[in-house]
């Protein structure tokens, strides 16, 4: 019972810092960069030996990764694939009824859908739990490296766009050293899956 105990205080704790660190990049920019500050310490010799875009890389490695793992060990695979063959067979059966002009069956679908909902919320609260987790790790990265490209002028050569400082936005609000992080991101990540075995909900 003591280790239970311990594990869910564990648990709270973390899940507290992760919610807190999402709020306080929202609200304030003060903490967004007091918290680049910090990561300079633990980060700031990363590119003194390798080229930025390289570093990007290296961080979009250790997010999908970490990322992987926490999706990996918190969410009940099985049981969203139950979930989502469920709701795909009633969407599937709720159509054909409304195909048929079949009234009755739809009141009894309808009725099902309501007692659905509190598995549609669970499965909700199971996707949303690991992004807090998540958050713990990504966002002291995101910061540090918004800090660190807000201080200095960097340019990547992109293919056939040319070059471009990456402080520069691509579209909209999107910049684009993060659009090659995300770009980056995409394979090592699926990568990491693959190995992993994570997901698999077809």
């Amino acid at each position: 019972m003591k280790n239970g105990g311990l594990a869910k205080s564990l648990d709270s704790l973390l899940l507290g810092v992760g919610i807190a660190l999402m709020v306080g990049i929202m609200v304030s920019m003060e903490f967004r960069h007091n918290v680049g500050e910090v990561m300079e310490a633990v980060l700031g010799w990363l590119p003194g030996i390798l080229p930025f875009h390289v570093v990007l890389f290296a961080l979009a490695a250790i997010t999908g990764l970490y990322a992987s793992l926490i999706q990996k060990y918190t969410m009940d695979w099985d049981y969203l694939k139950r979930q989502q063959e469920t709701m795909r067979s009633f969407q599937k059966e709720f159509r054909a009824a409304q195909l048929a002009g079949d009234k009755a069956r739809q009141q009894q679908l309808q009725v099902q859908q309501r007692e659905m909902l509190g598995d549609q919320s669970k499965m909700m609260k199971m996707q949303l739990k690991p992004m807090a987790y998540i958050g713990i790790v990504s966002i002291p990265l995101f910061m540090w490296a918004y800090l660190y490209i807000e201080e200095h002028a960097i340019l990547l050569s992109f293919p056939f766009w040319g070059v471009h400082p990456i402080s520069d936005t691509v579209l909209g609000p999107i910049f684009y050293w993060f659009y090659w992080y995300f770009i980056c991101s995409i394979p090592v990540s699926q990568i990491i899956r693959k190995a992993l075995d994570i997901g698999g909900m077809g």
